[in-house]
């Protein structure tokens, strides 16, 4: 099987393509554009996703980050290319797109009393902490080619984080 680097943000104009790629103004933040990246993606989490993550047992939330997914892939490739860098630090359509991956069985996993801004706050930290560090093989994921190494190594770093949150739930709990 090849990963291919879909077709069809090449039609785009450059200025569009680098806009949501740099999910525009985060990427154009000189320091640390990721983390902004990544705290725009968690504030569309919260207010644009969350009431549906517990539609269809999640299944309408793990839809929406599939389709944010497809889009990212896309386009964070295309801007590589624009740009002639690998990766480049400004594109940050990646950590917005997989955000709310940290949080995927939420609805039915907080024990009560626990305030939603906390599992937010650990969520959000859990995923740079992964994502900058980038252990458990999630750094060869980078070199998938195109959009794919882009955004996989990222969904990885959410997914790491959101089984993180859940083993840590339920160590509490106990």
């Amino acid at each position: 099987m090849s990963l291919r680097q879909p077709y069809w943000p090449r039609r785009l104009p450059t200025d569009a393509v680098l806009a949501l790629a740099r999910v525009t103004p985060c990427g154009n933040i000189p320091f640390a554009p990721g983390t902004w990246g990544s705290l725009a993606g968690l504030a569309f989490f919260v207010v644009g996703l969350r009431p549906f993550a517990g539609v269809a047992g999640g299944g309408l939330l793990a839809l929406a980050v599939g389709a944010g997914i497809f889009f990212a892939v896309a386009l964070c490739g295309e801007a590589e290319v624009r740009l002639g860098k690998k990766d480049p630090g400004e594109v940050v359509l990646d950590e917005f797109a997989v955000m709310p991956l940290c949080f995927l069985g939420w609805w039915s996993a907080l024990p009560a009393g626990w305030p939603d801004w906390a599992v937010w706050l650990a969520g959000f930290a859990l995923f740079r902490l992964f994502d900058i560090w980038k252990p458990l093989g999630i750094r060869r994921l980078q070199d998938l080619p195109g959009g794919w190494g882009v955004v996989v190594d990222d969904v990885a770093a959410a997914l790491a984080a959101c089984a993180t949150l859940h083993l840590a739930v339920r160590l509490w709990a106990r």
